[in-house]
């Protein structure tokens, strides 16, 4: 494996992230998630494969992907200074198979969430020291904030995410969808004050969606953050030809998601040059998000041992400078989505 620095800051991890989203014992909404049993030898053929990078987050599963997790490394024995753990705080964890993450703030204040979600002090210390027992660790790699609070001064946010790395309960902060201002603003809040500033940008990103090239991208670069892009794949969309694609089980329950024709094309695009090289469309698609050089590792789902191979194998395949353009040039502008 060939690890690589996340931004500027000394950590050092694969270019690949082991996406916990896949791991919770609450199927619903995410019927396609594995349970304990099936997670865990999977989890444990990451870290043998030289996947050190895993990124969870406390609403994923109600907290349960965080508990496998930190099973998979106490029942295989990883070695805890050589992997980076990753987890989030903003949304509310659910209680009783409630699901407040698709709640208003009434709704959830009035359901008993009163300030157990958002980025205040009181959240953000509350939040990691409920990830830190459900992981049964000691400390978190990296901390990212799930999205941007518009209710919390910047102040209060930036000054508490440093307090939690000088406590010794997280290493490094990062940060995740939003506008590039918002980032701007909270960066220089943090360097103003000597505070503790983020070093990597968690945003959707892929062939099919690369709005964030115009503004965010360029902000990372120079505030020398990391990418780890959520969904390089398109939630599976370029891992299979798109005919297909709703016939799996994540796919069928997402198939009133609209992709356009020129989505369409840039699958079909991808399929080419996968039947051309013999590969599969997942290494192609995951290894030209690898070839942009603001992305240090884009975060996949991965349910099974043979895609974890996959994701290994896509780390070394390089896409001809003729192959990148053939899908780039397919690409047409697109809302922004994935935060508000």
């Amino acid at each position: 494996m060939k690890y690589v620095q996340l931004g500027t800051s000394g950590l050092r991890i694969a270019p690949i992230g082991v996406g916990c989203m896949s791991y919770g014992a609450h199927r619903t909404p995410n019927e396609w998630s594995l349970q304990e049993d099936d997670a865990l030898p999977v989890l444990d053929h990451c870290y043998r494969s030289g996947l050190n990078f895993f990124d969870t987050a406390n609403v994923y599963s109600a907290g349960s992907s965080e508990q496998i997790l930190g099973k998979a490394i106490k029942k295989y024995a990883w070695n805890r200074d050589s992997i980076v753990v990753a987890t989030k705080v903003h949304f509310p964890v659910g209680r009783n198979g409630e699901k407040p993450i698709g709640w208003g703030a009434d709704q959830r204040d009035n359901a008993g969430y009163l300030n157990q979600y958002g980025l205040s002090r009181k959240h953000i210390f509350d939040s990691v020291d409920a990830s830190l027992r459900r992981l049964d660790l000691s400390y978190i790699d990296l901390l990212q904030i799930h999205r941007f609070d518009p209710t919390t001064p910047i102040t209060e946010t930036m000054e508490a995410l440093h307090d939690v790395v000088k406590s010794g309960k997280v290493r490094y902060i990062g940060a995740s969808s939003m506008w590039a201002h918002q980032l701007l603003e909270m960066q220089y809040t943090a360097r103003m004050n000597g505070w503790t500033q983020f070093i990597s940008m968690q945003n959707l990103y892929n062939p099919i969606y690369r709005e964030e090239e115009r503004e965010m991208f360029p902000a990372c670069l120079k505030f020398g953050m990391g990418g780890v892009p959520w969904s390089p794949l398109a939630a599976g969309f370029l891992a299979r030809p798109w005919k297909t694609w709703a016939d799996t089980t994540r796919g069928n329950g997402m198939s009133d998601k609209p992709f356009s024709e020129a989505d369409k094309r840039i699958n079909e695009k991808i399929e080419e040059i996968a039947s051309q090289r013999g590969v599969s469309m997942a290494i192609v698609a995951i290894a030209w998000c690898l070839s942009k050089p603001f992305i240090t590792a884009p975060i996949l789902g991965l349910g099974k041992k043979e895609r974890v191979d996959e994701a290994v194998q896509a780390v070394e395949f390089e896409l001809s400078e003729e192959e990148s353009q053939s899908i780039e040039e397919l690409y047409e502008p697109k809302k922004v989505t994935g935060h508000k």
